[in-house]
C-alpha cells in the first residue's frame, strides 16, 4: 500500500524541471568558466610559441643567405711560387697572408678598372672588404691544383662579416662610426660594389658544410662538424638504446616475477628518468673519461652519457605501450596453446610496436636537444676538424647541434648570435621530422582490436 492509497497527499513541485535552479546555474556558470579558463591558458600557449618562432626566424632566417664578393683574379706565380717549380711541398711555405694580398690585389685592380672610387677608404681598407676565411680557402685550392699557377680565375670569396651584416641590415651607418672594423666609407663603397654586382648575397649551402670558425671570421662559420657530431651519437644511442630498453620492458612486463627486486627496479626507472641531465653529465665525466679513460669531447662519450639519460625514458615508454594491449590478446594466444614466448612475440609485441616506436623516436628526439650533459664531458671545445669515418671517428673530437647553438650565442659579435639562431632553425627542423616520423609510423603500423 502507498501513501497515496492510504489517503496521503501529493505536492506538486515547487519548480518546474524545465527550469534551471539556482544550483545548476552555479554549476553551469562553473563550467563555462572552466572552459574558458582551458582557452585561455590554450591561446597563451599559441601566442608564446608564435612569438618564439618569429623571433628565432626572423633572427636566423639571414643565416641561410651569405655576401660574396667576385671579381677576377690572376694567380701570379711571383707570389706563390717563386722558384716556378710547381712543388706542392715549395708552394705550401707560402702563408695565407700571401693569398690575402693577392686577393686585395686583384680586388683593387677591379675596381680601379670598373671606376670604383671611395674617397676616405684606402688600399688597405679595400682589401679588409674580403673574408679572412678567403685566403686559407684560395691557398687550398691552389695547393690541390698547382696548374692554377699564372693564370686568372673568376674569383667567389666571402666579404666580411661587416659587409655581410650591412646587406642583411645588421650593421648600418650609425652603428658603423662606432666600430672598429668597418667604417661608413666603406659602407658607400659595399653600396657602389652591390650596384656593380661584385657584391651579392646568395643561398649559403656552407652553413651546413664548414666547420665552425674563430672569433675573426664569423661569416665563415657552419654547422658541418656540429651536424656529424649529432648524427654519430644518435646512432649510436639507438643502437644502444633501443635494443636495451625494449628486452628489458619486455622482461619486466611480461616475464619478471613480482617480488620486491623487481618494485625496486620499477622504482629506480621511474627515478633515473626524472634525474636532471646535468648530473648524468657529470657521472660520464667521472666513469668514462677519468675513469675509464675515453677521449674528451668524443662522440662515443657524448653517445654513452646520452644513452644513459635516454634509455629509461624509453622503458617506460615501452612498458606503457605493452601494457595497452589488451589481456584478451594474451588469454587467447594461451588458450590455444601457445607458448609465453610466442604469445609475446607472436601477438603482444605486434600490438604494441606502435605505441614502441613513438615513444622511441620521442625518446631519441628529446635526447637531440640536450646540452648540459655534452657541455661536461668536454663537447663545448672549439672543433673544426672534421671526424674520421667510423668507426675511428666516434673517438675524435667532435661538437653537437645544442652545443653549437650554446658555443655561438655565447660570443660577442652579432654575426654569430645570428648563425645561434639559423643553428636553432636546423635543431627544430630535425626534431619536427622525427616527430612526424613517430605519428606516420604509429599510424602505420597501428592495428585495431
Amino acid at each position: 500500500m502507498t501513501d497515496l492509497s492510504a489517503g496521503g497527499t501529493f505536492s506538486a513541485p515547487k519548480q518546474s524541471i524545465l527550469t534551471a535552479s539556482s544550483d545548476m546555474k552555479r554549476r553551469n556558470a562553473a563550467e563555462a568558466r572552466f572552459r574558458a579558463y582551458g582557452l585561455i591558458a590554450i591561446a597563451i600557449s599559441l601566442v608564446t610559441l608564435a612569438v618564439m618562432l618569429f623571433t628565432i626566424l626572423r633572427d636566423g632566417v639571414s643565416s641561410f643567405h651569405q655576401a660574396t664578393l667576385t671579381f677576377p683574379m690572376e694567380l701570379s706565380a711571383e707570389t706563390l711560387d717563386p722558384k716556378g717549380n710547381r712543388d706542392p711541398a715549395e708552394m705550401a711555405k707560402v702563408t695565407t697572408v700571401g693569398y690575402q694580398k693577392v686577393l686585395s690585389r686583384a680586388l683593387l685592380a677591379h675596381l680601379e678598372g670598373q671606376g670604383i672610387t671611395q674617397e676616405g677608404v684606402s688600399d688597405k681598407e679595400v682589401g679588409e672588404l674580403i673574408s679572412k676565411d678567403a685566403a686559407g680557402q684560395l691557398r687550398a685550392q691552389v695547393l690541390a691544383d698547382p696548374a692554377l699557377i699564372g693564370t686568372t680565375i673568376d674569383a667567389t670569396v666571402l666579404a666580411a662579416g661587416r659587409v655581410d651584416g650591412f646587406l642583411k641590415g645588421r650593421v648600418t651607418f650609425e652603428t658603423a662610426e662606432r666600430d672598429n672594423q668597418i667604417s661608413p666609407d666603406q659602407l658607400r663603397l659595399v653600396e657602389q660594389l652591390q650596384a656593380a654586382g661584385i657584391v651579392t648575397s646568395s643561398f649559403n649551402w656552407t652553413f651546413f658544410t664548414n666547420p665552425d670558425a674563430s672569433d675573426q671570421r664569423p661569416e665563415a662559420a657552419g654547422l658541418g662538424v656540429a651536424l656529424l657530431g649529432s648524427i654519430y651519437m644518435m646512432v649510436m644511442v639507438a643502437l644502444m638504446c633501443v635494443p636495451v630498453g625494449v628486452a628489458a620492458s619486455i622482461y619486466l612486463e611480461e616475464f619478471a616475477p613480482k617480488n620486491r627486486w623487481t618494485d625496486a627496479i620499477e622504482v629506480n626507472i621511474s627515478n633515473l628518468a626524472a634525474v636532471p641531465s646535468i648530473v648524468f653529465g657529470i657521472l660520464g665525466l667521472a666513469i668514462f673519461i677519468n675513469f675509464a679513460g675515453l677521449p674528451q669531447s668524443s662522440s662515443v662519450v657524448g653517445a654513452l652519457v646520452i644513452s644513459l639519460m635516454t634509455l629509461p625514458t624509453i622503458i617506460i615508454a615501452t612498458r606503457a605501450a605493452i601494457r595497452a594491449v589488451p589481456p584478451s590478446i594474451r588469454d587467447a594466444a594461451l588458450g590455444v596453446g601457445a607458448s609465453k614466448m610466442q604469445t609475446v612475440f607472436h601477438h603482444v609485441l605486434p600490438l604494441a610496436m606502435p605505441g614502441i616506436l613513438t615513444g622511441t623516436i620521442l625518446g631519441l628526439a628529446s635526447a637531440l636537444g640536450e646540452t648540459a650533459p655534452l657541455l661536461l664531458i668536454g663537447m663545448v671545445a672549439f672543433v673544426d676538424n672534421y671526424p674520421s669515418a667510423p668507426p675511428e671517428g666516434v673517438l675524435d673530437p667532435a661538437t653537437a647541434l645544442p652545443v653549437q647553438v650554446y658555443s655561438w650565442a655565447s660570443r660577442a659579435d652579432p654575426a654569430f648570435i645570428e648563425r645561434s639562431n639559423g643553428a636553432i632553425i636546423v635543431l627544430l627542423v630535425f626534431l619536427v621530422v622525427m616527430n612526424v616520423a613517430a605519428i606516420l609510423l604509429r599510424r602505420r603500423f597501428e592495428r585495431r582490436w
